[in-house]
C-alpha cells in the first residue's frame, strides 16, 4: 500500500497529513493499533484535527478508491 499512498500524497499534502506506522514492530505503531483496535493490515484510519476517527478502510484499496475516500473527507 505504501506505493499507492506515495503516489497520491503530493496531491493532498496541503490539506491532509499522512502518517504511516509499522504496527508490528514500532512501539508507536503498536500503541496506535491498540488504541484504534486494529485487527487487520492494512487499515487506514482517518482522524480529524482533534484525533477523532472519522472514517476507516480495512484491507487493500485502489488508488482511485483511496482518492475518493480522501475527497469525501474534505
Amino acid at each position: 500500500m505504501a506505493p499507492v499512498v506515495s503516489g497520491i500524497k503530493g496531491d493532498y499534502e496541503d490539506r491532509i497529513v499522512f502518517k504511516l506506522y509499522d504496527v508490528d514492530s514500532s512501539k508507536e505503531g503498536i500503541a496506535l493499533a491498540n488504541e484504534f483496535g486494529l485487527q487487520f493490515v492494512p487499515t487506514f484510519v482517518f482522524v480529524d484535527s482533534t484525533g477523532q476517527e472519522v472514517d476507516r478502510v480495512v484491507g487493500l484499496i485502489s488508488e482511485s478508491a483511496l482518492r475518493e475516500t480522501l475527497d469525501n473527507l474534505e
